[in-house]
């Protein structure tokens, strides 16, 4: 099983100030080839889990799920994002469509957000009513309670971002071309509604915060530092043990049917070398 991982004692002294590139490059590179020895793991135990990231928009849900999952295969690591639901799915039991995603055996789901948008946007923009958000937080710690009894891991992260981090990000999608299709209507009401939010929130883990399936806060206002804390923290929650692989021998070529495979493709339709 793997030991230390994440920031030894000293990094804990660089702590406070910001990580820069090279720093975070280095040690994120340390925590994704420790993912790649969990995800071995899991694929040859057949362990199951669920990972639920939630936060405020901007707050870097997206940052952090392609840290974890750039580097290993998407076979393994399922990242669930879903759209509004369709008309249909609005007469469903509201976590119906949640758990066709769930993971099989030697998978795990990544949610970027969940079934807690009823707690926050869905509440706060007001989509659902305060009575149908009330009764879902009654229900959700019995729903995850009762597959949790079925072996099945849940982690629960909250991403805290600081409302001047917020507003930043925020100006960055405006003015970066390549970000503006991360900013809607939405995103700028819901920085407008920054305390009922805030109110949400509170209520979401009041209700929801349980020893089975408790939440974690990740202060997210440093991007770098917060990827990193996140993923640390995330290998601690899973019971891996680095297994032994095959050792890999690399063939030769065979040289039967042998042949010049080249030629037939000069007279192919290239793409421009324009690099």
């Amino acid at each position: 099983m793997k030991s230390d991982i994440g920031y030894t004692s000293s990094q804990s002294e660089k702590r406070g100030r910001s990580v820069n590139k090279k720093e975070y490059e280095k040690e994120l590179r340390v925590l994704q080839t420790e993912l790649t020895r969990m995800q071995y793991w899991v694929r040859q135990t057949g362990y199951r889990a669920i990972v639920v990231f939630e936060g405020r928009d901007a707050a870097g849900k997206g940052g952090v799920i392609k840290a974890i999952s750039q580097r290993v295969s998407p076979r393994v690591f399922r990242v669930v994002a879903l759209p509004a639901p369709s008309d249909r799915e609005k007469t469903q039991m509201y976590v119906q469509r949640y758990i066709k995603h769930f993971p099989a055996a030697g998978e795990i789901v990544i949610f970027d957000r969940s079934w807690y948008n009823r707690a926050g946007v869905e509440v706060v923009m007001g989509f659902c009513t305060p009575e149908e958000r009330d009764v879902f937080l009654q229900a959700c710690p019995l729903f995850e309670r009762e597959f949790l009894s079925n072996s099945l891991k849940l982690i629960k992260y909250w991403l805290e971002v600081s409302p001047e981090e917020q507003r930043n990000r925020f100006k960055d999608r405006v003015n970066d071309p390549s970000k503006n299709w991360k900013l809607s209507g939405m995103d700028l009401e819901s920085r407008r509604r920054w305390y009922n939010y805030s109110k949400a929130r509170d209520a979401m883990l009041d209700a929801t915060d349980t020893a089975e399936a408790p939440w974690h806060i990740v202060n997210n206002t440093d991007k770098r530092r917060g990827r990193l804390n996140c993923i640390a923290h995330f290998l601690s929650q899973i019971p891996y043990e680095t297994l032994d692989r095959d050792e890999v021998e690399f063939p030769e070529r065979s040289k039967e049917s042998e042949y010049d495979d080249r030629a037939p493709m000069k007279s192919r339709n290239y793409v421009p070398e324009r690099y």
